[in-house]
């Protein structure tokens, strides 16, 4: 299933938000792009349609669209953060590089398992998670031991 202009419009309505020109911005930039983007790299991006918009309200309509289970956000480390459609159907998780903050997508993750046995063991309702390893990738291995 697809996310379409429509769907993002009802789901965004549902939370008593409407679907501003400046969150479609946002929307369509990030989803123009395949790779993981920082706040600053989409607010570059929206600023060519709406020179006039600020970060803050990059920031906050990234804090609605998250919330919301709209766009992913990773954890790059320290405060940096990126962000990626998310794609319904495609689970998908992330690698994150501790050195060079490069992030590298994986699949093909069952955790359902471990979900059904949290719920059970704990009470807790799972309705998702997020799953990201740190580590050093190929390129700064090779280039510091």
């Amino acid at each position: 299933m697809k996310l379409t202009e429509k769907k993002v419009s009802s789901i965004l309505r549902r939370q008593g938000y409407k679907l501003t020109p400046q969150r479609r911005a946002v929307l369509n930039a990030i989803a123009a792009n395949k790779d993981h983007l920082t706040p600053a790299e989409i607010f570059d991006r929206v600023r060519r349609e709406y020179p006039g918009i600020g970060l803050v309200t990059i920031y906050r309509t990234l804090d609605i669209l998250t919330d919301l289970g709209l766009i992913c956000e990773v954890h790059s480390g320290g405060h940096c953060r990126s962000y990626l459609m998310r794609r319904p159907q495609e689970h998908h998780h992330h690698l994150v590089c501790s050195d060079c903050g490069t992030v590298t997508d994986f699949t093909n993750c069952d955790l359902s398992a471990l979900e059904q046995r949290l719920s059970r063991e704990t009470g807790f309702h799972v309705e998702g998670h997020l799953l990201e390893f740190s580590g050093r990738c190929q390129s700064c291995q090779t280039i510091t031991p």
